[in-house]
């Protein structure tokens, strides 16, 4: 089970940090991923995380911006998110135990979502 939270309303150029705290025995040896939807499109990639945390991969709209980490001992996957922007704007998912590609929405493993609103 996936729980994220620290979505909410930030003014474009700041910052916020998502968490997406795990249950479950079996963090510690799955990759973990961020995915965001916003209304009228499809779930995007956004960031994938190794097992060991010593392997990310972001997808080119937020490389630079957004940085991903874990903690194995809290089972938290985190998201940290700077110099946001409007297009930013979506719902946030984290995933894990994927089926295909990383980059690809195929994980057996979903949070419920937390909105992130970016306004100018």
């Amino acid at each position: 089970r996936l729980l994220e939270s620290g979505g909410g309303l930030v003014q474009a150029g700041g910052s916020l940090r998502l968490s997406c705290a795990a249950s479950g025995r079996l963090f510690s040896s799955t990759p973990m991923a961020w995915f965001r939807q916003a209304p009228g499109n499809e779930r995007d990639f956004v960031a994938w995380i190794n097992p060991s945390g010593l392997r990310t991969y972001y997808a080119d709209s937020v490389k630079g911006r957004f940085t991903i980490s874990r903690d194995n001992h809290l089972d938290t996957v985190l998201l940290q998110m700077n110099s946001l922007q409007p297009d930013d704007t979506a719902v946030y998912y984290c995933a894990s135990n994927p089926v295909g590609a990383y980059f690809k929405p195929e994980y057996t493993n979903w949070g419920q979502g937390t909105q992130v609103t970016v306004s100018w």
